[in-house]
Protein backbone atom coordinates (compact mmCIF):
# COMPACT_ATOMS: atom_id res chain seq x y z
CA UNK A 1 0.00 0.00 0.00
CA UNK A 2 1.45 3.33 -1.07
CA UNK A 3 1.29 6.28 1.28
CA UNK A 4 1.25 9.82 -0.04
CA UNK A 5 3.37 12.22 1.93
CA UNK A 6 2.42 15.84 2.31
CA UNK A 7 4.71 18.31 0.61
CA UNK A 8 6.64 20.59 2.89
CA UNK A 9 6.59 24.34 2.54
CA UNK A 10 10.05 24.33 0.96
CA UNK A 11 8.98 21.78 -1.67
CA UNK A 12 5.94 23.89 -2.54
CA UNK A 13 8.14 26.95 -2.97
CA UNK A 14 10.56 24.99 -5.18
CA UNK A 15 7.68 23.72 -7.31
CA UNK A 16 6.30 27.24 -7.65
CA UNK A 17 9.67 28.66 -8.70
CA UNK A 18 10.17 25.73 -11.05
CA UNK A 19 6.96 26.62 -12.91
CA UNK A 20 7.99 30.28 -12.93
CA UNK A 21 11.36 29.43 -14.49
CA UNK A 22 9.86 27.32 -17.28
CA UNK A 23 6.84 29.58 -17.83
CA UNK A 24 8.64 31.77 -20.38
CA UNK A 25 9.62 28.70 -22.38
CA UNK A 26 6.06 27.34 -22.23
CA UNK A 27 4.68 30.69 -23.36
CA UNK A 28 7.17 30.74 -26.22
CA UNK A 29 6.24 27.21 -27.30
CA UNK A 30 2.53 28.06 -27.16
CA UNK A 31 3.03 31.35 -29.02
CA UNK A 32 5.47 30.27 -31.71
CA UNK A 33 4.60 26.58 -32.21
CA UNK A 34 1.09 25.61 -31.11
CA UNK A 35 -0.65 28.86 -32.10
CA UNK A 36 0.77 28.87 -35.68
CA UNK A 37 -0.20 25.20 -36.08
CA UNK A 38 -3.79 25.81 -34.99
CA UNK A 39 -4.13 29.12 -36.83
CA UNK A 40 -2.74 27.68 -40.09
CA UNK A 41 -5.30 24.87 -39.90
CA UNK A 42 -8.02 27.49 -39.45
CA UNK A 43 -6.52 29.58 -42.27
CA UNK A 44 -6.53 26.59 -44.65
CA UNK A 45 -10.32 26.86 -44.82
CA UNK A 46 -10.10 30.36 -46.32
CA UNK A 47 -9.00 31.78 -49.64
CA UNK A 48 -6.98 34.89 -48.87
CA UNK A 49 -6.01 37.91 -50.92
CA UNK A 50 -4.04 40.27 -48.74
CA UNK A 51 -6.23 41.10 -45.77
CA UNK A 52 -9.35 39.78 -47.49
CA UNK A 53 -10.48 36.29 -46.47
CA UNK A 54 -13.21 34.23 -48.07
CA UNK A 55 -14.38 31.08 -46.32
CA UNK A 56 -14.15 28.10 -48.70
CA UNK A 57 -14.25 25.15 -46.26
CA UNK A 58 -12.51 22.21 -47.92
CA UNK A 59 -12.28 24.14 -51.20
CA UNK A 60 -8.50 24.57 -50.96
CA UNK A 61 -8.02 20.83 -50.47
CA UNK A 62 -10.30 20.03 -53.41
CA UNK A 63 -8.38 22.55 -55.50
CA UNK A 64 -5.13 20.70 -54.76
CA UNK A 65 -6.38 17.61 -56.57
CA UNK A 66 -6.71 19.65 -59.77
CA UNK A 67 -3.56 21.74 -59.29
CA UNK A 68 -1.06 20.58 -61.93
CA UNK A 69 1.82 22.45 -60.25
CA UNK A 70 1.21 20.77 -56.90
CA UNK A 71 0.93 17.35 -58.53
CA UNK A 72 4.19 17.97 -60.42
CA UNK A 73 5.93 19.14 -57.23
CA UNK A 74 4.73 16.03 -55.40
CA UNK A 75 5.85 13.80 -58.27
CA UNK A 76 9.31 15.42 -58.30
CA UNK A 77 9.84 14.97 -54.57
CA UNK A 78 8.60 11.36 -54.62
CA UNK A 79 11.06 10.52 -57.40
CA UNK A 80 13.88 11.99 -55.32
CA UNK A 81 12.60 10.16 -52.23
CA UNK A 82 12.47 6.75 -53.93
CA UNK A 83 15.90 7.07 -55.57
CA UNK A 84 18.05 9.26 -53.33
CA UNK A 85 17.10 8.13 -49.82
CA UNK A 86 17.85 4.38 -50.32
CA UNK A 87 21.18 5.18 -52.02
CA UNK A 88 22.16 7.60 -49.25
CA UNK A 89 21.22 5.29 -46.38
CA UNK A 90 22.94 2.30 -47.97
CA UNK A 91 26.14 4.30 -48.45
CA UNK A 92 25.90 5.58 -44.88
CA UNK A 93 25.52 2.04 -43.57
CA UNK A 94 28.47 0.75 -45.63
CA UNK A 95 30.73 3.63 -44.55
CA UNK A 96 29.74 3.16 -40.91
CA UNK A 97 30.55 -0.55 -41.09
CA UNK A 98 33.94 0.09 -42.68
CA UNK A 99 34.84 2.84 -40.21
CA UNK A 100 33.82 0.68 -37.26
CA UNK A 101 36.61 -1.79 -38.01
CA UNK A 102 39.01 -1.64 -35.03
CA UNK A 103 41.94 -2.50 -37.32
CA UNK A 104 41.41 0.59 -39.50
CA UNK A 105 43.93 3.39 -38.95
CA UNK A 106 43.11 7.11 -39.06
CA UNK A 107 39.43 6.43 -38.44
CA UNK A 108 38.96 9.87 -36.90
CA UNK A 109 40.15 11.59 -40.06
CA UNK A 110 37.85 9.54 -42.30
CA UNK A 111 34.85 10.07 -40.03
CA UNK A 112 35.44 13.81 -39.91
CA UNK A 113 35.85 14.01 -43.68
CA UNK A 114 32.57 12.18 -44.29
CA UNK A 115 30.68 14.20 -41.68
CA UNK A 116 31.97 17.64 -42.72
CA UNK A 117 29.45 18.09 -45.58
CA UNK A 118 26.62 17.92 -43.03
CA UNK A 119 27.87 21.07 -41.26
CA UNK A 120 28.49 23.15 -44.37
CA UNK A 121 26.11 25.96 -45.25
CA UNK A 122 23.12 24.85 -47.33
CA UNK A 123 23.40 27.91 -49.55
CA UNK A 124 27.18 27.67 -49.90
CA UNK A 125 27.28 24.03 -50.92
CA UNK A 126 24.42 24.30 -53.43
CA UNK A 127 26.07 27.32 -55.06
CA UNK A 128 29.31 25.31 -55.23
CA UNK A 129 27.47 22.42 -56.86
CA UNK A 130 25.81 24.79 -59.32
CA UNK A 131 29.25 26.06 -60.35
CA UNK A 132 30.72 22.53 -60.56
CA UNK A 133 27.83 21.20 -62.66
CA UNK A 134 27.57 24.15 -65.05
CA UNK A 135 28.22 23.57 -68.76
CA UNK A 136 31.84 24.67 -68.40
CA UNK A 137 32.21 23.53 -64.80
CA UNK A 138 34.64 21.17 -63.15
CA UNK A 139 32.54 18.02 -63.66
CA UNK A 140 32.09 18.44 -67.42
CA UNK A 141 35.76 19.40 -67.89
CA UNK A 142 36.87 16.32 -65.95
CA UNK A 143 34.55 13.96 -67.88
CA UNK A 144 35.68 15.46 -71.18
CA UNK A 145 39.34 15.13 -70.21
CA UNK A 146 39.14 11.43 -69.39
CA UNK A 147 37.01 10.77 -72.48
CA UNK A 148 33.78 9.57 -70.84
CA UNK A 149 31.70 12.19 -72.69
CA UNK A 150 32.24 13.95 -76.02
CA UNK A 151 30.17 17.04 -75.30
CA UNK A 152 29.19 18.79 -72.07
CA UNK A 153 26.21 17.41 -70.21
CA UNK A 154 23.47 19.97 -69.65
CA UNK A 155 23.29 19.20 -65.94
CA UNK A 156 21.11 22.11 -64.89
CA UNK A 157 19.41 22.78 -68.21
CA UNK A 158 17.82 19.37 -68.79
CA UNK A 159 14.95 18.07 -66.59
CA UNK A 160 16.49 14.60 -66.14
CA UNK A 161 20.03 15.77 -65.40
CA UNK A 162 18.76 18.52 -63.09
CA UNK A 163 17.18 15.85 -60.88
CA UNK A 164 20.39 13.79 -61.05
CA UNK A 165 22.39 16.83 -59.91
CA UNK A 166 20.02 17.42 -57.00
CA UNK A 167 20.23 13.75 -55.98
CA UNK A 168 24.05 13.86 -56.07
CA UNK A 169 24.10 17.04 -53.99
CA UNK A 170 21.73 15.64 -51.36
CA UNK A 171 23.65 12.38 -51.16
CA UNK A 172 26.97 14.23 -50.74
CA UNK A 173 25.63 16.36 -47.91
CA UNK A 174 23.55 13.90 -45.86
CA UNK A 175 25.36 10.56 -46.18
CA UNK A 176 27.89 11.40 -43.46
CA UNK A 177 25.14 12.74 -41.21
CA UNK A 178 23.26 9.44 -41.29
CA UNK A 179 26.52 7.50 -41.05
CA UNK A 180 27.07 8.91 -37.56
CA UNK A 181 23.81 7.38 -36.32
CA UNK A 182 24.77 3.98 -37.72
CA UNK A 183 28.28 4.29 -36.31
CA UNK A 184 26.88 5.00 -32.85
CA UNK A 185 24.60 1.98 -33.16
CA UNK A 186 27.42 -0.29 -34.33
CA UNK A 187 29.56 0.68 -31.36
CA UNK A 188 26.79 -0.55 -29.07
CA UNK A 189 26.80 -4.02 -30.64
CA UNK A 190 29.01 -6.36 -28.54
CA UNK A 191 32.12 -7.46 -30.41
CA UNK A 192 31.54 -10.97 -29.06
CA UNK A 193 28.62 -11.35 -31.48
CA UNK A 194 30.91 -10.90 -34.49
CA UNK A 195 33.62 -13.06 -32.94
CA UNK A 196 31.13 -15.89 -32.46
CA UNK A 197 29.99 -15.49 -36.07
CA UNK A 198 33.58 -15.70 -37.31
CA UNK A 199 34.16 -18.87 -35.29
CA UNK A 200 31.06 -20.35 -36.94
CA UNK A 201 32.56 -19.50 -40.32
CA UNK A 202 30.32 -16.57 -41.26
CA UNK A 203 31.86 -14.26 -43.86
CA UNK A 204 31.84 -10.46 -43.56
CA UNK A 205 28.95 -10.29 -46.01
CA UNK A 206 26.89 -12.76 -44.00
CA UNK A 207 27.69 -10.86 -40.79
CA UNK A 208 26.57 -7.62 -42.43
CA UNK A 209 23.17 -8.96 -43.50
CA UNK A 210 22.51 -11.36 -40.61
CA UNK A 211 23.91 -9.38 -37.67
CA UNK A 212 24.53 -5.72 -38.50
CA UNK A 213 21.31 -4.87 -40.32
CA UNK A 214 18.92 -6.70 -37.92
CA UNK A 215 20.53 -5.14 -34.83
CA UNK A 216 20.48 -1.68 -36.43
CA UNK A 217 16.84 -1.92 -37.49
CA UNK A 218 15.55 0.72 -35.01
CA UNK A 219 18.21 3.20 -36.16
CA UNK A 220 17.58 2.38 -39.81
CA UNK A 221 13.88 3.05 -39.22
CA UNK A 222 14.70 6.35 -37.52
CA UNK A 223 16.98 7.54 -40.35
CA UNK A 224 14.46 6.43 -42.97
CA UNK A 225 11.65 8.42 -41.37
CA UNK A 226 13.75 11.54 -40.79
CA UNK A 227 15.14 11.35 -44.34
CA UNK A 228 11.61 10.98 -45.72
CA UNK A 229 10.40 14.03 -43.82
CA UNK A 230 13.49 16.00 -44.84
CA UNK A 231 12.97 15.13 -48.51
CA UNK A 232 9.32 16.22 -48.41
CA UNK A 233 10.54 19.55 -46.99
CA UNK A 234 13.22 20.17 -49.64
CA UNK A 235 13.61 23.89 -50.25
CA UNK A 236 17.16 25.31 -50.13
CA UNK A 237 18.80 22.87 -52.55
CA UNK A 238 16.28 23.11 -55.42
CA UNK A 239 15.95 26.90 -55.06
CA UNK A 240 19.70 27.48 -55.17
CA UNK A 241 20.47 24.90 -57.85
CA UNK A 242 17.74 26.42 -60.00
CA UNK A 243 19.06 29.97 -59.54
CA UNK A 244 19.38 31.47 -63.00
CA UNK A 245 16.91 28.88 -64.32
CA UNK A 246 14.00 30.23 -62.28
CA UNK A 247 11.28 32.27 -63.92
CA UNK A 248 7.95 33.45 -62.69
CA UNK A 249 6.41 30.06 -63.42
CA UNK A 250 9.35 27.64 -63.53
CA UNK A 251 11.84 26.26 -61.00
CA UNK A 252 14.53 24.48 -62.96
CA UNK A 253 14.12 23.24 -66.52
CA UNK A 254 10.52 22.21 -67.04
CA UNK A 255 9.85 22.74 -63.32
CA UNK A 256 11.96 19.64 -62.68
CA UNK A 257 13.21 21.09 -59.37
CA UNK A 258 9.82 22.25 -58.13
CA UNK A 259 9.07 20.73 -54.70
CA UNK A 260 6.07 21.22 -52.37
CA UNK A 261 8.05 23.56 -50.08
CA UNK A 262 9.16 25.69 -53.04
CA UNK A 263 5.58 25.74 -54.29
CA UNK A 264 4.34 26.86 -50.85
CA UNK A 265 6.87 29.69 -50.98
CA UNK A 266 5.71 30.67 -54.46
CA UNK A 267 2.04 30.65 -53.42
CA UNK A 268 2.85 32.79 -50.37
CA UNK A 269 5.32 35.30 -51.80
CA UNK A 270 5.80 35.03 -55.59
CA UNK A 271 2.38 34.60 -57.10
CA UNK A 272 -0.72 36.43 -55.89
CA UNK A 273 -0.30 35.68 -52.15
CA UNK A 274 -2.83 33.15 -50.91
CA UNK A 275 -1.85 32.11 -47.40
CA UNK A 276 -4.98 29.97 -47.01
CA UNK A 277 -4.09 27.82 -50.01
CA UNK A 278 -0.46 27.59 -48.87
CA UNK A 279 -1.65 26.40 -45.45
CA UNK A 280 -3.73 23.69 -47.10
CA UNK A 281 -0.68 22.52 -49.08
CA UNK A 282 1.35 22.41 -45.86
CA UNK A 283 -1.20 20.23 -44.09
CA UNK A 284 -1.42 17.84 -47.03
CA UNK A 285 2.38 17.43 -46.91
CA UNK A 286 2.18 16.80 -43.15
CA UNK A 287 -0.48 14.16 -43.79
CA UNK A 288 1.62 12.49 -46.50
CA UNK A 289 4.66 12.45 -44.18
CA UNK A 290 2.57 10.91 -41.39
CA UNK A 291 1.19 8.21 -43.70
CA UNK A 292 4.66 7.33 -45.00
CA UNK A 293 5.99 7.17 -41.43
CA UNK A 294 3.16 4.83 -40.40
CA UNK A 295 3.85 2.61 -43.41
CA UNK A 296 7.53 2.45 -42.47
CA UNK A 297 6.65 1.59 -38.87
CA UNK A 298 4.32 -1.13 -40.14
CA UNK A 299 6.93 -2.62 -42.47
CA UNK A 300 9.56 -2.58 -39.73
CA UNK A 301 7.10 -4.21 -37.32
CA UNK A 302 6.28 -7.01 -39.73
CA UNK A 303 9.98 -7.86 -40.09
CA UNK A 304 10.54 -8.35 -36.38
Amino acid sequence: MAFRTKKTGIEKVWNRWGWIFISLMLIGIALFIFYPIIYSLYLSTFSTRGFLKTFVGFGNYIRLIQDSYFILALKNVLIILVIQVPIMLLLALVFATLLNDPRLKFKGIYRTALFLPAVTSLVAYTILFRMMFSNEGLINNFLLTIGIIKEPIRWLLDPFWAKVTLIIALTWRWTGYNMMFYLAGLQNIPSEVYEAAEIDGASKTVQFFKITIPLLRPIILFTTITSTIGTLQLFDEPMNLAAGVVTGSSVGPGNSLLTPSVYIYNVCFKYSPNFGYASAISYVIVLIAAVLALIQFKVAGERR
